[in-house]
């Protein structure tokens, strides 16, 4: 395929970035071959700004059987994200999808077998994966530079969101609007770098959720987990949209040093043998080991949505591998549902997620939203939806 015609459902903040930069020609082997958003008024935009040529389609099930596109990138509210893939797989289409992968991993594994078996390019925007910083952290735990992992901690608190915010749409912070709060809307990122980078999967969580804490909110804005990992090490997870000023602070501690991420820098405190190894041999009282302090040089930029959607249309034109596959997405949504499980039984999560508990204990939560009676169907039961909620 020398160009690939993608076509963008949902127009709302993040939707009409996308498809900006796609008809702009910024994606090098790709061209905007449609659009969809069932709102009133966005054609009249999507004409004004994307030009006239450009097909509009108000329901998505129209643009996917159009014929006009070979790709279909997904812009709309976090519940319909599974099903609108689902259906561009059954038209035979391949798909990126924009964070968070879904709202539980229920309906999400069914999205990730649907891709399997339809054999085509799936992606998802998880653009910090494209930041040097982190592939940087990832690169010296898979080489064995930082030793076996003993303990990670992020403390992400620099979310902060006033309560205007959460007025401007009545779907905000709702477990029938959004299904969730700073898990499922601001966190997907760090969720998937903190599992990426040190590729551990726990054992079992313990979680604290305060819904409603800060906020008029019914959903999470402030939270600590806490998790245990098979090989023994343990991790702590903090954030909120409440405070300030935040933090953004991820350290991890290994056999052989530290590394922490702060303020755009990466810094290895290295230790110039192992724990291990200077336990075994060193017969004194209060020595450790010597410990190096590296500025660790991180070159490029990165974190641009662009990437993403380039590398995707690469592994469609060319078979390039994926820098964040669909299927991954997975993997930070459970640990988001892991958390509020823990906190709506009050009890240890233990992995693989009982994803059955967690919907239905989020079908409890839907039901008593105050956003239940204007809520789309497809909280309840898939359904064709494209509408444009802000980010």
């Amino acid at each position: 395929m020398d160009t690939v015609r993608i076509g963008v459902i949902g127009l709302g903040n993040m939707g009409s970035a996308h498809a900006k930069c796609i008809a702009r020609g910024e994606i090098t082997g790709a061209v905007l071959g449609a659009v969809c958003d069932s709102v009133p008024g966005r054609q009249e935009w999507a004409q004004s700004e994307l030009g006239e040529h450009i097909s509009f389609y108000s329901t998505e099930e129209e643009m996917l059987a159009s014929g006009k596109i070979d790709a279909v990138l997904i812009a709309t509210p976090h519940y319909h994200h599974p099903q609108s893939a689902i259906n561009a797989f059954e038209h035979g289409l391949h798909v990126l999808i924009e964070k968070p992968a879904g709202v539980y991993t229920k309906q999400v594994r069914e999205m990730n077998e649907r891709a399997t078996r339809s054999g085509k390019v799936f992606g998802i925007m998880y653009n910090q994966r494209s930041q040097p910083i982190y592939q940087k952290l990832r690169d010296l735990i898979q080489s064995g530079e930082l030793g076996e992992i003993r303990r990670t901690n992020w403390i992400i608190t620099n979310w902060y969101r006033p309560q205007s915010y959460y007025n401007s749409g009545g779907w905000r912070a709702t477990w029938a609007g959004e299904g969730g709060g700073v898990l499922i809307n601001q966190d997907p990122h760090q969720l998937d770098l903190w599992q990426w980078t040190t590729g551990l999967v726990p054992k079992r969580m313990r979680a604290f959720c305060r819904f409603g804490h800060y906020r008029d909110i019914e959903v999470e804005d402030d939270v600590t987990a806490y998790v245990e990992y098979e090989n023994g090490a343990s991790g702590v997870f903090v954030t909120t949209t409440g405070e300030a000023p935040g933090t953004n602070r991820f350290e991890i501690t290994g056999d052989r040093g530290k590394v922490v991420i702060e303020n755009g820098k990466l810094t290895f405190w290295r230790l110039r043998v192992s724990e291990q190894e200077f336990n075994r041999q060193y017969e004194g009282m209060f020595g450790q080991p010597e410990c190096w302090k590296c500025e660790i040089p991180v070159h490029g930029q990165g974190g641009e949505h662009r990437y993403i959607i380039q590398n995707w249309t690469d592994a469609i034109r060319t078979g390039a591998p994926l820098l964040a596959p669909g299927e991954e997405g997975i993997h930070g949504l459970t640990l988001s549902n892991a958390m509020l499980l823990s906190t709506w039984t009050d009890n240890w999560v233990t992995f693989p997620l009982d994803e059955d508990l967690f919907h239905a204990e989020l079908q409890k939560r839907i039901a008593q939203s105050r956003y239940a009676d204007d809520a789309p169907e497809e909280v309840r039961a898939p359904a064709d939806m494209s509408r444009s909620f802000g980010s």
